[in-house]
């Protein structure tokens, strides 16, 4: 057991060996035993890859070319361009803040605040200034549900003025180095040291915290729309704080160059239907607040997707093939155009060929 006691029951702690950086780049690589979550296996192959990946920056760029391929389609940052950044009380001390590039949610206690997410760095000014509205007391806590631009672009700001920033290690080390995004064909340089959270954990044991009054669960959900994704849940309020691991109005992101794929991302959404319940307010990465119900019907579509896209790369079918197969296009209507979708599907069901079994 690493990290704390398990929250789950014995059924799902068999024993997982898992390859791990310590909390420095560079430093030396250690074998640890973990339960494996409700949220599925970790990959050792990919954690091995992260190990030789992470150990110059110039390794980890090689190590995403090697596993980006060729060039995709490029995702432009206006795809998930929003309106102005609003705010909606959900109960007198939780605030759901919508328009800075991803949802936000702020936490309010009578001496600081606490928010999960700080949208993008072009909204992040505005989304401050609203922050500041809505409470008097100052953002001392601020959660990275995972490395991306669209959720951490306040991270800097937030970081100069001394709040505490917690993150999975992973997101952090994705944080700190340069990342080719070859599927969005865009560089991502690393934030300054400021900017980089401040509090990890390793592992997939559930964390806890307490704000004011409120008791804070949060947990590692691995290699689903990264490889660094948590979840950040309200007991009392109810409200689950999800990031990219939901979104129920369009097809997911599966960023396979940091270590996400759909297996991972069904398994990771399965793993949050067990806690909640039909009461439970689930704020995705962008978009409406969603119900159970909601993210069970979008768990079993894509189960529905992977199920035909596993049977096209059995069959030899490569991405181009696959997307002209159209194997999503019953569902097209609700959540767009699949083709980047079903190419970064494909390339992280390649990424891990060899367990899925009886392809090469």
């Amino acid at each position: 057991m690493w990290g704390g006691q398990s929250w789950l029951p014995p059924a799902f702690e068999p024993a997982l060996v898992w390859l791990h950086p310590c909390s420095a780049v560079g430093q030396d690589f250690v074998l640890r035993r973990l339960p494996e979550p409700p949220f599925g296996s970790v990959s050792l192959t990919h954690h091995r890859s992260k190990l030789l990946a992470v150990l110059t920056p110039t390794n980890r760029r090689d190590f995403l070319g090697m596993l980006a391929g060729a060039a995709g389609f490029s995702l432009a940052p206006s795809a998930f361009a929003q309106t102005a950044v609003t705010a909606t009380k959900l109960t007198d001390n939780f605030i759901h803040i919508t328009g800075a590039g991803s949802n936000v949610l702020l936490v309010t206690a009578p001496d600081s605040s606490l928010m999960v997410d700080g949208g993008s760095k072009e909204h992040s000014t505005d989304l401050l200034k609203l922050v500041a509205e809505q409470s008097k007391a100052p953002v001392k806590v601020l959660f990275n549900t995972h490395w991306h631009w669209d959720h951490t672009g306040s991270n800097e700001p937030l970081g100069k003025a001394g709040a505490k920033i917690v993150a999975h290690e992973f997101t952090k080390q994705w944080l700190g180095t340069e990342i080719d995004s070859q599927w969005e064909k865009r560089t991502y340089e690393p934030l300054p040291k400021v900017a980089l959270p401040t509090e990890t954990f390793y592992g997939s044991a559930k964390q806890t915290m307490k704000f004011g009054q409120e008791t804070i669960e949060y947990a590692l959900m691995p290699q689903a729309h990264t490889d660094g994704d948590i979840y950040v849940y309200f007991p009392r309020p109810n409200i689950l704080m999800a990031g990219d691991v939901v979104s129920g109005f369009r097809y997911p992101v599966l960023d396979y160059t940091t270590g996400g794929w759909i297996n991972g991302l069904l398994n990771a959404q399965k793993g949050l239907l067990t806690m909640i319940n039909a009461e439970t307010r689930i704020i995705p990465g962008t978009g409406p607040i969603q119900t159970k119900a909601d993210l069970q019907s979008q768990n079993d579509t894509l189960t529905i997707i992977r199920d035909s896209l596993m049977k096209l790369l059995k069959s030899g079918n490569g991405p181009k093939e696959m997307i002209a197969a159209k194997p999503t296009k019953e569902f097209d209507e609700k959540w767009g155009n699949p083709d980047q979708f079903i190419f970064n599907a494909y390339k992280g069901l390649w990424g891990h060929v060899r367990e899925l079994g009886g392809i090469v």
